[in-house]
């Protein structure tokens, strides 16, 4: 008898991808900004910041824009943003969620 591959969904892998990556309408949390962007990102860092993309904060993208996916519109918190690509690459999240967070 053959080997059947395993699949165990009891115990979901902790994911960390790039905001680019995350697909549509799941949940996830700001796990980083990419402080290694170049420095004319710097800028975009900032403002990435600002408007609420701290760590641990439930990120979630709604919706891209057809054809090239760009802009994103992602809901951080309760407020929902565009972002181009290239500054939602700056984001990493985790779709495992924080001690003492509950996944909805």
């Amino acid at each position: 008898m053959a080997d059947l591959p395993r699949t165990d969904a009891a115990a979901p892998r902790d994911r960390h991808l790039g905001l680019t990556d995350l697909p549509l309408r799941v949940d996830a949390w700001v796990r980083e900004l990419r402080m290694d962007a170049a420095p004319q990102d710097g800028d975009v860092l900032l403002r990435l910041l600002e408007i609420g993309f701290v760590p641990g904060e439930r990120v979630r993208v709604v919706a891209r824009a057809f054809p090239a996916g760009d802009p994103l519109a992602v809901r951080v918190g309760r407020t929902t943003f565009a972002l181009r690509r290239r500054e939602a690459a700056l984001v990493r999240v985790s779709t495992t969620a924080p001690a003492g967070e509950v996944a909805a």
